[in-house]
């Protein structure tokens, strides 16, 4: 386990190379793909993982990444999550699945070219699926499998553990057949038409990453990775506005002097927003959602701060070592939005702040997740005070640690302003 801000930007940035690769999965020969067809996370490091990211940065971008029609999108999402939150009329309610449904269909927008209602069955069924799936996957059971993947021809209740993950692949299968089905050549809607458009030109090349079960596995793992990290980010957030009244009423101050109660919030309000810039950086260091990293091994031979690494060591990038490094933040275990303003209240960037990680396996969708942490926020914080219901305890601060770190489950009223 690599700890400390000097030995994680060490392995991350300057030897970035050495520390590309993933440690192999053997659950994935029963899961019914193909050899060496890993998707975007847990591929291993060499030329098929560097097209298919090539290629997913590349459709992202053409299919809005960076330009104003994804942030017109968000915003159009973020409206329909007020209505959803209204809709409950200052009663308490979970504000989870309503953010999973609106950062799903960001994601969706993207991938299927087209949205859904928060209601559709289908797509309720494929966010829960995907989430337990991750879940799952790094849970006690899995690691166990994977360490010894004979255990797989066992009868016995640890088989259950490979279900929601065949249940994931099987409603995204549907999605790509229809795709197949419905598919003009001549207009490339989504993700998936152009995936299924280097699939035909892959056709002839039997080494080529561009085949279905990798179409599969690198939508499961842009659902997986982009939704479930930016809901858990925003359900810190309103936590945080919960746990710190003066925090968010600071907040609703800054918004009502810059953008108003009128107009919808838009990414170039960042700039004149610090003080909320700051709470949306502290809520992603506090909350520390990807506390660990995705596990790696070493691609060569190498040494970090001077001690030798031999090749295909695994190795966990403690990346909360770096995000509440005792040296580097003035109050690292509070939520303190003051670690991102100088003296003047003026927004100020941080080198230790990587809850993206960073280097060749830095997250694919940082760029979208900034966009969606900063419009869901701001136009949430635009229209509603959140208060903790009156009949409920005070939430908990610690969370819980698995894959990711989660807040537990809690209710929230959303008083329209």
């Amino acid at each position: 386990m690599l700890t400390g801000f000097e030995a994680v930007r060490e392995a991350l940035v300057q030897k970035s190379e050495d520390f590309a690769d993933r440690p192999p999965c053997s659950l994935f020969d029963h899961l019914g793909f193909r050899k060496n067809c890993e998707g975007l996370m847990m591929a291993r490091y060499g030329s098929g993982w560097k097209e298919l990211r090539r290629f997913a940065l590349c459709s992202l971008r053409n299919f809005g990444l960076g330009k104003k029609s994804l942030d017109q999108r968000v915003t159009e999402e973020a409206r329909c999550l007020c209505a959803a939150f209204s809709s409950n009329n200052g009663h308490p309610f979970d504000p989870r699945d309503l953010i999973n449904s609106a950062v799903g269909n960001v994601m969706c927008s993207l991938t299927f070219g087209n949205r859904f209602e928060y209601n559709n069955e289908k797509f309720l069924r494929m966010l829960h699926l995907i989430e337990e799936a991750f879940n799952i996957g790094a849970g006690i059971k899995c690691q166990i499998l994977n360490m010894m993947p004979w255990l797989v021809h066992i009868p016995g209740p640890h088989n259950n553990v490979l279900q929601p993950f065949n249940d994931s692949f099987n409603i995204l299968r549907e999605i790509v057949k229809e795709h197949k089905e419905t598919r003009d050549p001549a207009f490339t809607r989504d993700l998936i038409d152009a995936f299924l458009e280097e699939i035909e030109k892959a056709k002839s090349d039997p080494e080529s990453c561009f085949i279905e079960d990798n179409l599969i596995f690198t939508i499961f793992d842009l659902f997986g990775a982009a939704t479930e990290t930016t809901t858990v980010t925003m359900c810190w957030a309103l936590l945080y506005m919960l746990l710190y009244p003066d925090v968010q009423k600071k907040v609703h101050e800054e918004i009502d002097n810059v953008i108003g109660r009128d107009r919808p919030p838009k990414v170039e309000d960042q700039v004149n927003l610090p003080y909320t810039n700051a709470v949306i950086h502290e809520t992603q260091r506090c909350g520390d959602v990807v506390f660990a990293g995705v596990p790696r091994i070493t691609y060569r031979d190498t040494e970090v701060q001077g001690f030798f690494i031999p090749k295909e060591t695994t190795i966990i990038m403690f990346l909360s070592s770096v995000l509440k490094d005792e040296t580097i933040w003035e109050k690292p275990h509070q939520f303190y939005p003051e670690h991102f303003l100088d003296a003047d209240g003026q927004f100020v960037k941080r080198e230790a702040f990587l809850p993206f990680s960073a280097g060749r396996r830095m997250c694919l969708g940082e760029q979208l997740a900034r966009k969606e942490l900063f419009l869901f926020f701001t136009t949430l914080l635009q229209h509603f005070t959140f208060h903790i219901p009156e009949d409920q305890p005070r939430p908990r601060e610690d969370g819980c640690y698995s894959l990711i770190h989660t807040p537990d489950h809690y209710k929230l009223c959303a008083i329209p302003r």
